[in-house]
């Protein structure tokens, strides 16, 4: 959308698709034949440090390694075999938990190194900043500390996915995906109906098979009515996690990075070192604002100039701050982002913010600004919503849940809308 000014286009939630361009299931779907188009910048990704340093997340291994210093062997013999087992590694992470595994010792390599904390994988096999810093920021992704479990788990998917698919864009804004999934829906003979408020799964036309793209929240909303009291008083007790203030910007020109590897990705970690990206999402998930947040920043017109006019930009931010937070946090973005670009603030001419309630409001899915659907920690990662063998189900017969509140959790993928279905199929 035009969030800012005339010819900006923006996109309003996710940005970054390394899960989308790697998912099994949008694999199947060949959504290039519908219109979608993958960009891949240069990079993954670029984590600027102070005195105009940066550290680069590189499709290889290797040459990443070779940014790392000291540091770079243990970074290859941590990444490297993980990067390569990527696609066998997907089938067993990016769904339920299944027993047995399909590739059980590929999967125990990962689950020795992910069931720990980021910081304390981090400051065990690294010496140097340059390393900690890197990997603090794909942890911090997460929404957990990064002192919780298990949090060095989404930093190793994201560093491994940066490896093995790289960190793309689609070319047109995150609205393309939609568009290309809506097409391979009509083109199989499907319909879509919008603009109707649904109140209650009586209100809708009877069907074998109803699959609810809600969270907990709503699904007692739209049917509690219909559940049985001890799967209610689950659903009461899921836990939703800290929420996200969203800000974008329109620029007079590209951001002025000190660090010129900043340009090399349209993914940009704005927070530092692992100890001051570590104390920012502690503060927010200890219900407190941080002052230097860690700031997740995206700048897609560098590669796709259909997102502004000739010469301008646009950037993509946001960053942690307490569950169901109203405090507008611009001015702690923004001066993390001249902190790396002096200069940044003289070209901004438009800004569009959203704080954690406004983003409820634009989709109340988004609980508190809690954008991954709940909170993934151990008791909430295999087992969301509730402890069921298909997590998918509900005990009201053809009722499924099929949103980021079941595994495997946030993210573009679309795994969860096809396990619901796949659950749905062996039901029927």
């Amino acid at each position: 959308a035009e969030l800012t000014s005339p010819g900006f286009a923006h996109d309003i939630c996710s940005a970054v698709h390394p899960l989308g361009v790697s998912s099994p299931f949008f694999r199947e779907l060949a959504l290039e034949e519908h219109g979608l188009e993958w960009i891949h910048p240069p990079a993954p990704l670029v984590h600027p440090l102070d005195q105009g340093r940066a550290v680069v997340l590189e499709r290889s291994v290797e040459r990443t390694g070779e940014g790392l210093g000291s540091d770079a062997a243990a970074y290859r013999g941590l990444m490297k075999p993980l990067a390569a087992d990527w696609d066998m590694l997907a089938q067993d992470m990016l769904g339920p938990l299944r027993l047995p595994p399909r590739h059980p010792f590929v999967l125990a390599r990962f689950g020795l190194r992910a069931i720990g904390s980021a910081r304390g994988l981090a400051e065990r096999l690294f010496d140097g900043e340059r390393a900690r810093a890197l990997f603090a920021g794909m942890a911090g992704h997460s929404m957990l500390p990064l002192e919780g479990l298990p949090s060095a788990a989404f930093g190793l998917v994201l560093g491994i996915t940066g490896h093995a698919v790289g960190w793309p864009i689609p070319r047109g804004g995150s609205q393309r995906i939609a568009d290309a999934l809506a097409r391979y829906l009509h083109s199989l003979g499907g319909e879509i109906v919008t603009d109707t408020l649904v109140k209650s799964i009586d209100d809708l036309p009877s069907a074998s098979a109803i699959l609810c793209d809600v969270t907990p929240r709503q699904l007692l909303s739209l049917a509690g009515h219909r559940l049985p009291a001890r799967y209610r008083r689950r659903l009461e007790n899921y836990r939703y996690g800290p929420g996200v203030f969203k800000l974008d910007m329109a620029l007079d020109g590209p951001i002025p990075w000190q660090a010129e590897a900043c340009t090399r990705a349209a993914t940009v970690h704005v927070g530092g070192t692992l100890e001051e990206i570590s104390a920012a999402e502690r503060t927010a998930w200890d219900g407190r604002h941080p002052d230097r947040p860690f700031v997740l920043l995206v700048q897609p017109s560098l590669f796709d100039p259909t997102r502004s006019p000739k010469g301008k930009h646009t950037v993509w931010a946001y960053c942690h701050v307490p569950h169901g937070s109203d405090v507008d946090m611009t001015e702690q973005i923004e001066a993390q982002i001249e902190r790396f670009a002096p200069g940044f603030r003289d070209r901004i001419l438009a800004r569009s913010v959203m704080s954690a309630v406004e983003m409820e409001r634009y989709n109340p899915n988004y609980v508190g600004g809690d954008i991954n659907g709940g909170v993934q920690d151990l008791a909430q990662l295999f087992t969301r919503p509730s402890l069921r063998r298909v997590p998918y189900s509900t005990p009201l017969k053809g009722l499924y849940l099929c949103s980021s509140s079941t595994p495997p959790g946030g993210g573009v993928h679309g795994m969860c809308g096809y396990f619901a279905a796949r659950a749905a199929l062996r039901d029927f």
